[in-house]
Protein backbone atom coordinates (compact mmCIF):
# COMPACT_ATOMS: atom_id res chain seq x y z
CA UNK A 1 0.00 0.00 0.00
CA UNK A 2 0.94 3.57 -0.56
CA UNK A 3 2.86 5.40 1.94
CA UNK A 4 0.95 9.30 2.34
CA UNK A 5 3.03 11.50 4.27
CA UNK A 6 0.43 13.04 5.89
CA UNK A 7 -3.68 12.73 6.43
CA UNK A 8 -5.45 15.17 7.73
CA UNK A 9 -8.78 14.38 9.54
CA UNK A 10 -11.25 17.05 9.60
CA UNK A 11 -12.07 19.78 7.22
CA UNK A 12 -13.08 22.87 9.03
CA UNK A 13 -10.65 25.72 9.63
CA UNK A 14 -7.62 23.81 11.34
CA UNK A 15 -8.15 21.26 8.77
CA UNK A 16 -8.44 23.05 5.92
CA UNK A 17 -5.31 25.58 6.89
CA UNK A 18 -2.94 22.45 7.50
CA UNK A 19 -3.73 20.67 3.80
CA UNK A 20 -2.75 24.40 2.41
CA UNK A 21 0.45 24.47 4.24
CA UNK A 22 1.15 20.91 3.84
CA UNK A 23 0.32 20.88 -0.19
CA UNK A 24 2.38 23.70 -0.60
CA UNK A 25 5.13 22.21 1.26
CA UNK A 26 4.57 18.82 -1.21
CA UNK A 27 3.29 16.61 1.18
CA UNK A 28 0.80 15.71 -0.85
CA UNK A 29 -1.53 15.45 1.74
CA UNK A 30 -5.02 13.11 1.83
CA UNK A 31 -8.12 15.54 4.06
CA UNK A 32 -11.03 12.97 4.93
CA UNK A 33 -13.75 15.62 4.88
CA UNK A 34 -15.52 14.13 8.16
CA UNK A 35 -19.30 13.81 9.20
CA UNK A 36 -19.62 17.81 8.78
CA UNK A 37 -17.92 18.82 5.72
CA UNK A 38 -16.69 22.38 6.57
CA UNK A 39 -17.21 21.98 10.49
CA UNK A 40 -19.20 24.38 12.86
CA UNK A 41 -18.89 27.71 10.71
CA UNK A 42 -21.31 25.76 8.40
CA UNK A 43 -24.48 26.64 10.67
CA UNK A 44 -22.97 29.91 11.63
CA UNK A 45 -24.37 32.81 9.87
CA UNK A 46 -22.57 36.42 9.57
CA UNK A 47 -19.03 35.88 10.53
CA UNK A 48 -17.78 39.70 10.91
CA UNK A 49 -13.95 38.77 13.17
CA UNK A 50 -12.27 36.98 10.33
CA UNK A 51 -9.56 38.57 8.61
CA UNK A 52 -9.63 39.45 5.06
CA UNK A 53 -13.68 40.05 4.40
CA UNK A 54 -13.80 43.87 5.57
CA UNK A 55 -17.96 43.38 5.40
CA UNK A 56 -18.08 40.07 6.97
CA UNK A 57 -18.82 36.67 5.20
CA UNK A 58 -21.18 33.82 5.81
CA UNK A 59 -19.83 31.13 7.50
CA UNK A 60 -20.59 28.55 4.97
CA UNK A 61 -19.47 30.71 2.11
CA UNK A 62 -15.69 31.67 3.88
CA UNK A 63 -15.60 27.68 4.27
CA UNK A 64 -16.23 27.26 0.75
CA UNK A 65 -13.59 29.63 -0.26
CA UNK A 66 -11.00 27.96 2.16
CA UNK A 67 -12.19 24.04 0.58
CA UNK A 68 -11.55 25.71 -2.84
CA UNK A 69 -7.86 27.09 -2.22
CA UNK A 70 -6.81 24.01 -0.39
CA UNK A 71 -7.95 22.12 -3.90
CA UNK A 72 -6.12 24.50 -5.49
CA UNK A 73 -3.51 24.25 -3.59
CA UNK A 74 -3.13 19.99 -4.37
CA UNK A 75 -5.10 18.85 -1.36
CA UNK A 76 -6.73 15.36 -1.99
CA UNK A 77 -9.77 15.44 -0.45
CA UNK A 78 -11.62 12.13 0.74
CA UNK A 79 -15.53 12.08 2.02
CA UNK A 80 -16.37 10.06 4.38
CA UNK A 81 -15.45 9.87 8.16
CA UNK A 82 -12.84 8.18 10.37
CA UNK A 83 -14.19 5.22 11.94
CA UNK A 84 -10.89 3.72 13.31
CA UNK A 85 -7.15 4.69 13.68
CA UNK A 86 -4.10 2.13 14.65
CA UNK A 87 -1.44 4.39 16.17
CA UNK A 88 0.12 1.69 17.87
CA UNK A 89 2.78 0.59 14.60
CA UNK A 90 4.43 3.36 11.82
CA UNK A 91 3.41 3.71 9.25
CA UNK A 92 -0.11 4.63 11.33
CA UNK A 93 -3.30 3.16 9.40
CA UNK A 94 -5.95 5.13 9.13
CA UNK A 95 -9.62 3.75 8.52
CA UNK A 96 -12.80 5.29 6.76
CA UNK A 97 -16.12 3.38 6.14
CA UNK A 98 -14.53 1.74 3.03
CA UNK A 99 -10.88 2.52 2.60
CA UNK A 100 -7.60 2.88 5.03
CA UNK A 101 -4.42 4.83 4.69
CA UNK A 102 -1.15 4.35 5.65
CA UNK A 103 0.71 7.40 6.67
CA UNK A 104 4.06 8.62 8.54
CA UNK A 105 2.14 11.71 10.17
CA UNK A 106 -1.48 12.15 11.04
CA UNK A 107 -3.43 16.08 11.68
CA UNK A 108 -6.45 15.27 13.70
CA UNK A 109 -8.82 18.52 13.75
CA UNK A 110 -12.00 17.04 13.78
CA UNK A 111 -13.38 19.90 15.87
CA UNK A 112 -15.98 19.74 19.03
CA UNK A 113 -19.45 19.40 18.74
CA UNK A 114 -21.65 21.92 20.22
CA UNK A 115 -23.96 20.07 23.03
CA UNK A 116 -27.42 20.75 22.39
CA UNK A 117 -31.12 20.16 23.66
CA UNK A 118 -32.33 18.57 21.30
CA UNK A 119 -35.40 21.34 20.84
CA UNK A 120 -37.46 20.84 17.11
CA UNK A 121 -36.35 24.83 17.37
CA UNK A 122 -32.73 24.49 17.59
CA UNK A 123 -32.42 23.01 14.41
CA UNK A 124 -35.20 24.76 12.67
CA UNK A 125 -34.15 28.44 13.76
CA UNK A 126 -30.41 27.37 13.80
CA UNK A 127 -28.96 30.64 12.22
CA UNK A 128 -31.97 32.66 12.70
CA UNK A 129 -31.85 33.76 16.31
CA UNK A 130 -30.41 29.97 17.72
CA UNK A 131 -26.45 29.96 18.44
CA UNK A 132 -24.13 27.83 20.01
CA UNK A 133 -21.26 30.73 20.07
CA UNK A 134 -21.86 34.20 21.83
CA UNK A 135 -18.17 35.37 20.60
CA UNK A 136 -19.75 34.65 17.16
CA UNK A 137 -22.82 36.15 16.86
CA UNK A 138 -23.11 38.08 20.09
CA UNK A 139 -23.01 41.69 18.01
CA UNK A 140 -26.26 40.37 15.85
CA UNK A 141 -28.22 40.70 19.13
CA UNK A 142 -27.54 44.47 19.74
CA UNK A 143 -30.17 46.17 21.95
CA UNK A 144 -32.31 42.46 21.65
CA UNK A 145 -33.45 40.34 24.38
CA UNK A 146 -32.07 36.96 24.61
CA UNK A 147 -32.09 33.75 26.69
CA UNK A 148 -28.53 32.06 28.22
CA UNK A 149 -29.26 28.26 28.55
CA UNK A 150 -26.51 26.83 31.35
CA UNK A 151 -24.97 26.70 34.36
CA UNK A 152 -21.36 26.78 34.09
CA UNK A 153 -18.43 28.51 34.04
CA UNK A 154 -19.11 28.69 30.02
CA UNK A 155 -22.38 29.89 30.64
CA UNK A 156 -21.56 32.82 32.67
CA UNK A 157 -18.34 33.83 30.28
CA UNK A 158 -21.25 34.06 27.26
CA UNK A 159 -23.76 35.72 29.32
CA UNK A 160 -21.41 38.59 30.61
CA UNK A 161 -19.68 38.67 26.88
CA UNK A 162 -23.15 38.93 25.61
CA UNK A 163 -24.30 42.10 28.03
CA UNK A 164 -21.86 44.27 26.47
CA UNK A 165 -24.93 43.97 22.89
CA UNK A 166 -28.06 43.20 24.33
CA UNK A 167 -30.58 44.68 26.35
CA UNK A 168 -31.49 41.36 28.59
CA UNK A 169 -30.44 38.39 29.29
CA UNK A 170 -32.53 35.75 30.73
CA UNK A 171 -30.15 32.74 32.30
CA UNK A 172 -31.98 29.61 32.39
CA UNK A 173 -30.60 26.91 34.39
CA UNK A 174 -32.45 23.98 35.49
CA UNK A 175 -30.57 23.58 39.20
CA UNK A 176 -31.28 25.80 42.13
CA UNK A 177 -27.51 26.92 42.25
CA UNK A 178 -24.76 27.29 39.12
CA UNK A 179 -21.81 24.80 38.75
CA UNK A 180 -19.69 27.67 37.75
CA UNK A 181 -16.91 29.04 39.81
CA UNK A 182 -17.58 31.46 42.47
CA UNK A 183 -16.51 34.03 41.06
CA UNK A 184 -18.08 33.94 37.74
CA UNK A 185 -21.39 33.78 39.92
CA UNK A 186 -20.91 36.97 41.74
CA UNK A 187 -20.17 38.91 38.46
CA UNK A 188 -23.31 37.35 37.10
CA UNK A 189 -25.79 37.83 39.62
CA UNK A 190 -24.48 41.36 40.08
CA UNK A 191 -25.01 42.57 36.70
CA UNK A 192 -28.27 44.28 36.25
CA UNK A 193 -28.87 43.50 32.49
CA UNK A 194 -29.12 39.03 33.72
CA UNK A 195 -32.05 37.86 34.91
CA UNK A 196 -31.69 34.24 36.62
CA UNK A 197 -34.41 32.02 36.45
CA UNK A 198 -33.26 28.69 38.95
CA UNK A 199 -34.87 25.50 38.23
CA UNK A 200 -36.02 25.83 35.10
CA UNK A 201 -35.74 24.54 31.26
CA UNK A 202 -36.42 25.23 27.85
CA UNK A 203 -39.28 23.84 26.65
CA UNK A 204 -39.69 24.96 23.66
CA UNK A 205 -38.06 27.95 20.91
CA UNK A 206 -40.71 29.26 18.37
CA UNK A 207 -41.66 31.34 15.77
CA UNK A 208 -41.70 31.58 11.91
CA UNK A 209 -38.18 32.40 10.11
CA UNK A 210 -36.22 33.92 13.10
CA UNK A 211 -36.76 33.72 17.40
CA UNK A 212 -40.19 34.93 18.25
CA UNK A 213 -39.95 33.60 22.20
CA UNK A 214 -39.55 30.61 24.03
CA UNK A 215 -41.60 28.11 26.95
CA UNK A 216 -39.47 27.89 30.37
CA UNK A 217 -40.69 25.26 32.50
CA UNK A 218 -40.47 25.40 36.18
CA UNK A 219 -39.38 22.36 37.40
CA UNK A 220 -40.32 22.66 40.94
CA UNK A 221 -43.96 24.19 39.92
CA UNK A 222 -44.76 22.29 36.78
CA UNK A 223 -45.66 26.07 35.45
CA UNK A 224 -44.24 27.45 32.48
CA UNK A 225 -43.49 30.84 31.35
CA UNK A 226 -43.80 32.06 27.87
CA UNK A 227 -40.86 34.94 27.07
CA UNK A 228 -40.55 37.00 24.58
CA UNK A 229 -36.91 37.17 23.46
CA UNK A 230 -34.97 37.38 19.37
CA UNK A 231 -32.20 35.10 20.31
CA UNK A 232 -31.35 31.52 22.42
CA UNK A 233 -27.59 30.80 23.22
CA UNK A 234 -26.96 27.22 24.32
CA UNK A 235 -23.89 27.43 26.47
CA UNK A 236 -24.19 23.67 28.07
CA UNK A 237 -20.61 22.56 26.82
CA UNK A 238 -18.79 21.47 23.87
CA UNK A 239 -18.29 17.55 23.19
CA UNK A 240 -14.38 17.25 21.42
CA UNK A 241 -14.97 14.51 18.69
CA UNK A 242 -11.72 12.37 20.28
CA UNK A 243 -13.42 9.05 21.07
CA UNK A 244 -11.83 7.12 17.93
CA UNK A 245 -8.37 8.06 19.22
CA UNK A 246 -8.71 7.69 23.22
CA UNK A 247 -7.01 4.71 23.11
CA UNK A 248 -3.81 5.74 21.79
CA UNK A 249 -3.71 9.41 22.49
CA UNK A 250 -3.95 11.32 25.93
CA UNK A 251 -6.82 13.82 26.77
CA UNK A 252 -7.73 15.70 29.20
CA UNK A 253 -10.80 15.21 31.91
CA UNK A 254 -13.15 16.46 29.35
CA UNK A 255 -11.67 14.54 26.28
CA UNK A 256 -9.93 17.60 24.48
CA UNK A 257 -6.58 16.00 23.33
CA UNK A 258 -3.44 16.99 25.26
CA UNK A 259 -0.81 19.08 23.21
CA UNK A 260 2.37 20.51 23.99
CA UNK A 261 4.24 22.98 22.00
CA UNK A 262 1.03 24.00 19.98
CA UNK A 263 0.32 20.78 18.31
CA UNK A 264 2.20 17.86 19.30
CA UNK A 265 0.50 15.21 20.97
CA UNK A 266 1.95 12.07 23.29
CA UNK A 267 2.14 10.26 20.30
CA UNK A 268 5.39 11.38 17.61
CA UNK A 269 4.29 12.09 14.34
CA UNK A 270 0.27 12.66 15.33
CA UNK A 271 -0.37 16.57 15.99
CA UNK A 272 -3.74 18.29 16.62
CA UNK A 273 -5.38 21.46 15.88
CA UNK A 274 -8.12 23.21 16.08
CA UNK A 275 -11.64 23.04 18.54
CA UNK A 276 -10.78 19.16 19.28
CA UNK A 277 -7.62 20.23 21.69
CA UNK A 278 -8.48 23.53 22.38
CA UNK A 279 -11.78 24.12 25.40
CA UNK A 280 -10.90 27.83 26.14
CA UNK A 281 -10.56 30.10 22.95
CA UNK A 282 -12.79 28.00 20.08
CA UNK A 283 -12.09 30.58 17.22
CA UNK A 284 -11.45 30.07 13.75
CA UNK A 285 -8.66 32.13 13.22
CA UNK A 286 -6.92 30.31 16.25
CA UNK A 287 -7.79 27.04 14.69
CA UNK A 288 -6.51 28.34 11.23
CA UNK A 289 -3.37 29.16 12.97
CA UNK A 290 -3.32 26.40 15.00
CA UNK A 291 -3.83 24.28 11.26
CA UNK A 292 -0.67 26.02 10.42
CA UNK A 293 1.33 24.92 13.06
CA UNK A 294 0.19 21.56 12.83
CA UNK A 295 1.72 21.03 9.48
CA UNK A 296 4.95 22.53 9.70
CA UNK A 297 5.35 20.34 12.76
CA UNK A 298 4.31 17.63 10.27
CA UNK A 299 7.18 18.46 7.78
CA UNK A 300 9.73 19.23 10.02
CA UNK A 301 8.74 15.71 11.67
CA UNK A 302 8.79 13.77 8.30
CA UNK A 303 12.03 15.17 7.29
CA UNK A 304 13.38 14.00 10.58
CA UNK A 305 12.38 10.24 9.92
CA UNK A 306 15.49 8.18 9.15
CA UNK A 307 14.78 5.86 7.59
CA UNK A 308 11.73 6.82 6.32
CA UNK A 309 8.75 4.60 7.23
Amino acid sequence: MDIKNVVILGSGPAGLTAGIYAARSDLKPILVSGSTPGGQLTITSLVENYPGFENGILGPELMLKMQKQAENTGVIFEDGTVVKVDFSNRPFTIFTEDKQFKTRTVIISTGASVKWLGLDGETRLMGKGVSGCATCDGPFFKDKDIVVVGGGDSAMEESLFLTKFVKKIYLVHRRDEFRASKIMQDRVLKDPKIEILFNSELQDIYGENIVEGVKVLNNKTNSINDIKVQGVFIAIGHTPNTEIFREFIDTDNNGYIKVHEFTKTNVPGVFAAGDVSDPKYKQAISSAGLGCIAAMDAMHFIEGLNPKV
